[in-house]
């Protein structure tokens, strides 16, 4: 994995994380009923987890 691919998918788990964040504080689930979106850290986590997985899917691996 090449330094600009390493940068841009902690970039995109931070992203992630904060629109996780965003969305827990905006929508979230009142009832506690819901895994990910009725507790902030897990909502943060599967963003990040998905906004990293995101943006290392468009990055390209060196060739040998």
């Amino acid at each position: 994995m090449t330094k600009k691919a390493m940068v841009l998918t902690v970039a995109g788990t931070a992203i992630g994380a904060l629109a996780g964040y965003i969305y827990y504080l905006e929508i979230g689930c009142l009832s506690g009923s819901c895994a990910i979106t009725s507790d902030p850290l897990n909502s943060s986590l599967y963003g990040g987890f998905m906004g990293g997985l995101l943006v290392n899917t468009f990055t390209k691996s060196p060739k040998k």
